[in-house]
């Protein structure tokens, strides 16, 4: 027996009596209504499966007209509803009719039992199916709102942020491909979901994919997916990155990191929006909006043969730079208390306040590792606090202030080696761990040091 609950309308109680004969061995609840008025509070609450419906419900009547009336009203209330038309005169062109409107069946009185419960049967299949991409979509948008919440506001009321937010507004509706500048901790997708949320794919998926935690061998895998058996470990059919993010947005962030020989496979799937799956022959059409990003200087790459000129400009329709946080160091007052008060709450601890000589403090360090490094320093302080005023001395930076620096280093990069080389010290040249401190990734680690001479 299917759980199922079906609704039968017609002006004839024999039938309606057949009907539920017929299907109470299959079903669970059947409903007999003989005025199709009386169908509304049932059809708005959607409390039942399938409806079958009469076509004509008035003595001597043969049009139809009533039977399609009712079901154009039934499916303005319930536009899923699963809706099987009943005829006692097997009028083809009326059935076609009724398809039209949005019936997904019809059945001619007098019917054959078993042609009758098939054709319910596959109805219930139907609306149940119907019913769990309904659930999906509700779980997906909710999972996706939540997420989301973790990136839904751009902290800052400074110039240069006030231009960034000018320049999401001009290119967030447009389906232009965006290349996202900016060091590491600037917030780039941050300003990636901002975009998407703004676009005309907001009600759509936003993909992230970090270009740089992917392994080379696995790349065609995770972007464009594959076919069970066509490698050791592909136990059955997976879609790509690609394919998930088909009609949102897809966010690949750190492309500066991909091997050249990589950068030709990515380049053929955005120039001929469509992917193939590892081990299969079939390709499969995607349409995505694209958001890249970067911390490294792409144009250079360009220039040195590191990087596909023809990638750059596919990528590059129009270009945001991320400000880094010492050069909007008026905004820090307002991010510190951002994080001030999620941290609090989080760690349950009573009402904060920074005190203004550690506000002073905070805004003369120069934070080589932008926003997330203040996001680290403010819950680490927000921890290991024991009063309710934050003073310039519970906030142990990595460095030591520029103001208290040797006054004769003038130089933004010097600044830079100094702290680097303080942190390797520190963390006995332990890389991952000194770039965690710096709140660096280590790929920007690891280029630093060679720039310098680590």
């Amino acid at each position: 027996m299917f759980n199922g609950k079906i609704l039968v309308i017609d002006d004839d109680r024999d039938i309606l009596l057949s009907t539920k004969v017929v299907l109470k061995k299959d079903f669970s609840e059947i409903k007999a209504l003989s005025i199709p008025e009386d169908v509304i509070p049932y059809i708005e609450k959607r409390v039942f499966d399938v409806i079958i419906l009469d076509m004509n419900f008035t003595t001597g009547a043969t049009s139809g007209k009533e039977g399609l009336a009712w079901l154009k009203r039934i499916l303005q209330i319930d536009p899923d509803a699963t809706v099987i038309m009943m005829t006692a005169y097997g009028d083809i062109d009326l059935a076609i009719e009724s398809m039209k409107i949005g019936a997904v069946d019809f059945v001619v009185k007098p019917w054959d039992n078993k042609k009758l419960l098939a054709t319910i049967i596959s109805a219930y299949n139907l609306s149940k199916s119907k019913q769990e991409i309904i659930q999906l979509k509700n779980k997906q948008q909710t999972l996706v709102q939540d997420i989301d919440q973790s990136y839904s506001e751009i902290i800052g009321q400074s110039k240069k942020i006030q231009e960034l937010f000018g320049i999401i507004n001009k290119v967030a509706r447009t389906d232009a491909n965006i290349l996202i500048l900016g060091e590491n901790g600037t917030g780039k997708e941050l300003i990636a979901r901002a975009i998407h949320r703004q676009s005309e794919r907001a009600n759509k998926l936003f993909i992230n994919v970090d270009l740089g935690a992917i392994q080379e061998n696995l790349f065609e895998s995770e972007l464009f997916g594959h076919i069970k058996g066509s490698f050791t470990d592909a136990k059955e059919d997976r879609a790509g990155r690609f394919e998930v993010a088909h009609e949102g947005t897809l966010f690949l962030d750190e492309i500066g990191n991909l091997s050249m020989s990589l950068q030709s496979k990515l380049l053929t799937a955005i120039q001929k929006k469509e992917v193939t799956r590892v081990g299969s022959n079939k390709s499969v059409p995607v349409d995505i909006r694209l958001i890249c990003a970067t911390n490294m200087p792409l144009k250079e790459m360009v220039d040195n043969n590191t990087f596909r000129q023809d990638l750059y400009f596919r990528v590059n329709t129009v270009e945001v730079h991320i400000p880094p946080l010492r050069d909007r160091l008026e905004d820090i007052p307002l991010i510190s208390y951002h994080f001030l008060d999620i941290y609090r709450k989080k760690y349950k601890k009573n009402e904060m306040k920074i005190s203004s000589e550690a506000i002073k403090k905070l805004k003369k360090y120069s934070w080589p590792g932008n926003i997330r490094e203040l996001q680290h320093i403010i819950e680490r302080t927000v921890i290991m606090s024991n009063g309710n005023i934050l003073n310039a001395s519970d906030f142990v930076l990595n460095i030591t202030e520029r103001s208290s620096l040797n006054k004769n280093i003038l130089n933004l990069e010097e600044v830079e080696k100094q702290t680097i080389e303080k942190a390797l010290k520190k963390h006995n040249y332990n890389v991952s761990a000194a770039a965690k401190d710096l709140g660096l990734g280590r790929t920007t680690m690891y280029r630093k040091m060679t720039k310098y001479g680590f």
